[in-house]
């Protein structure tokens, strides 16, 4: 019993880390981040942080693959939501305003700045981001079209261009209208963007157009 205890203690632990350094990190940047300082956020103690991942670079790659496994989950369950019943503009209007919602919220503007910032001196975190999660939301999504086609609802097309075509037309206005994450886009707005992007995807794949 006494072991458990350890062994989900570690575990505890290991998490406050990864989202002390995620959160660090996003804030301060790689360079400026100081293992000390993630250590104070997580509450543990500086050695404990090395314990466990070695050093700073293995931390940044460990926090981040994190992240990218949380944003994996949350979009993955948007586009599940995609089914060959009911009303297909009112599914697709709601996966629509769900991933608006993933791509909106304040980890997935952090992640991306934080690529952003990082990419030139750590190239592997773009794979990151695009294999273990876009890559796999675009594959889920086209399988969603792909049996909407299948069942008659959607015209026979490339799934993954229509993936491609309705993920455009859902992300396309979000940099600009949130101006690259500094303005909150209320509800309204979001569900504005979801049902234009999902009209003009219509008018493209919809059955007999």
């Amino acid at each position: 019993m006494s072991g458990t205890r350890a062994a989900r203690g570690r575990i505890d632990k290991r998490a406050a880390i990864l989202d002390a350094a995620y959160t660090v990190f996003a804030r301060e940047g790689y360079a400026q981040a100081g293992v000390d300082v993630i250590a104070a956020e997580a509450g543990v103690a500086k050695a404990t942080v090395y314990n466990h991942f070695g050093d700073k670079e293995t931390l940044l790659r460990a926090s981040f693959s994190a992240v990218a496994d949380d944003a994996l989950a949350r979009n993955m369950a948007a586009v599940e939501r995609l089914s060959t019943q009911g009303d297909l503009r009112t599914m697709l209007e709601e996966v629509g305003y769900a991933l608006i919602r993933c791509y909106c919220d304040e980890q997935s503007w952090a992640l991306r700045r934080l690529l952003a910032a990082e990419v030139a001196q750590f190239p592997d975190l773009l794979d990151v981001v695009q294999g273990r999660v876009a890559d796999k939301v675009m594959e889920s999504l086209a399988d969603r079209l792909a049996r909407l086609s299948l069942a008659g609802r959607l015209r026979a097309a490339d799934p993954l261009l229509a993936a491609e075509h309705l993920a455009g037309l859902l992300m396309g206005p979000l940099d600009r209208r949130s101006r690259s994450g500094t303005r909150e886009i209320p509800e309204a707005e979001a569900r504005e963007i979801a049902a234009a992007a999902v009209d003009t995807f219509l008018r493209a794949f919809a059955a007999g157009s």
